[in-house]
């Protein structure tokens, strides 16, 4: 089914029309992925105590492992649920005088969690109470910065689904 956006411009939505027909399969041809989900997004963490008072204590994404990166010793790596088998893990790299956020293609732009609405609605009261600046978006996204600028999104659609569309 061909979703039209009203903001795009015809050229972009017939762009959009024409990778749809070419590419995207019906739900009854289309194979079965070969994964088996996200085993963990990795980010970079500049105080590792900061970032688990941040996810565990104000997200409320538990905190399940913390052991020393096999990559860089010296280096922490640990890792959140965030719910339905995917976690959510961080490095901290000292002594490597990592900078700010920089968006660049290939690069991460934001990772969308999805909550129930009911959580979603008490995650922005306490997003707004830690004084988490929120830019909320069509009754169902949040969308903030993390301790180190990390963009996420609170989006209180279910899996499998965006906006009322069915994505999976």
């Amino acid at each position: 089914m061909a979703t039209t956006d009203s903001r795009a411009t015809p050229e972009r939505q017939a762009e959009w029309d024409q990778l749809r027909a070419q590419y995207l399969q019906s739900d009854d041809q289309r194979p079965a992925s070969n994964g088996r989900g996200v085993h963990h997004q990795a980010l970079l963490s500049s105080d590792v105590e900061t970032t688990i008072r941040f996810y565990q204590g104000l997200l409320g994404f538990p905190l399940t492992e913390l052991f020393e990166n096999r990559d860089y010793p010296g280096s922490t790596h640990f890792f959140f649920d965030i719910g339905n088998g995917n976690a959510l893990a961080f490095f901290d790299f000292p002594d490597l005088g990592l900078g700010p956020y920089q968006e660049v293609l290939g690069g991460h732009h934001h990772l969308a969690i999805s909550v129930p609405p009911a959580v979603w609605t008490e995650l922005r009261g306490r997003l707004a109470e830690a004084g988490v600046e929120v830019h909320e978006v069509g009754g169902s996204s949040l969308y903030f910065t993390g301790p180190d600028g990390e963009r996420l999104e609170l989006i209180n659609d279910r899996l499998g689904e965006m906006y009322g569309n069915k994505v999976l």
